[in-house]
């Protein structure tokens, strides 16, 4: 009985007061990105010693006995001296500047990338608190969110987009839409199927052409999770803006950074990109085109 007289009221304030939904987001979002770092770091580990094990099974050989793994064991440390992390150590962006961009231990120079994935998890959390208000659209969006960013930074450390994440964000998309999500269920399947078969097509088609890959099979369900949340009609405009995005940060890398044209550049990102676009301005897009 006390908790509920607690969390009750806290709800209530968080549905009728906007600054204190949007506040309490960007703080949530703040600690979500943290973890997301664990994630974009660990997962693609994970997924290698899973590959090695099952290449050692088919080979009839013993897997290398390795010591716990996953998302939560071992806990995290500085990769140069070992250090362990502590709490006051972990605080979103605080702890970063606080530390001054160095490990506590060593002094070893942190990557500004683990405050940014942070700050950018929490922004994007605070509008969306912002533009949908209390409910389950926005815990929906906020789920859509965190999925995307984990999956551009593993996509442009890697060049992978895990089905770990993938395959849950396409059927939690279709399953919102099923309640009262983004679009009606029809539009949400046909979206899905929509969305695979046009990467997959032009997959194929490059590669009948050149007789080289031109996009993994990641991008397909990235984008087949984007028709399940948003409907076939916004896929147009997902791909265009990907596309332009993609087309216009490649040839900047290649004539500025000295890219070679040889060295794949991953689309997961810009996915992301045009996924966000039609989260915070999917009818507006979809005017340009369809009109009404």
């Amino acid at each position: 009985m006390r908790n509920s007289a607690i969390i009750a009221p806290m709800i209530e304030l968080l549905r009728t007061e906007p600054a204190a939904f949007i506040t309490v987001a960007t703080i949530f979002g703040l600690m979500f990105g943290s973890f997301l770092n664990v994630v974009i770091h660990r997962l693609p580990l994970m997924m290698e010693r899973e590959w090695k094990a099952q290449c050692a099974e088919l080979n009839a050989a013993e897997p290398a006995a390795l010591p716990a793994y996953n998302l939560v064991v071992p806990r995290s440390a500085c990769p140069a001296c070992g250090h362990q992390i502590t709490a006051l150590e972990n605080i979103p962006v605080i702890s970063y500047l606080f530390l001054g961009g160095k490990c506590a231990g060593c002094k070893t120079h942190i990557s500004p990338r683990y405050p940014l994935v942070e700050a950018l998890t929490g922004a994007l959390a605070g509008c969306i608190a912002w533009k949908f208000g209390f409910g389950l659209s926005a815990f929906a969006a906020l789920f859509f969110v965190t999925c995307l960013v984990a999956l551009t930074f593993i996509d442009f450390d890697t060049q992978l987009l895990p089905d770990d994440i993938t395959l849950p964000l396409l059927w939690a998309g279709l399953l919102f839409n099923l309640v009262d999500g983004f679009t009606d269920p029809r539009s949400a399947l046909i979206g899905a199927m929509a969305g695979y078969l046009a990467l997959w097509s032009v997959y194929w088609l490059f590669k009948l052409v050149t007789g080289k890959d031109g996009m993994g099979y990641g991008d397909f369900k990235l984008l087949a999770a984007i028709g399940a949340w948003f409907g076939w009609t916004l896929l147009p405009a997902v791909i265009l803006l990907s596309s332009v995005a993609g087309s216009v940060v490649g040839i900047a890398l290649i004539v500025l950074a000295k890219h070679g044209r040889s060295v794949p550049i991953p689309f997961g990102p810009y996915l992301a990109l045009g996924g966000i676009a039609a989260l915070f301005w999917g009818p507006q897009l979809a005017q340009l085109y369809l009109g009404g």
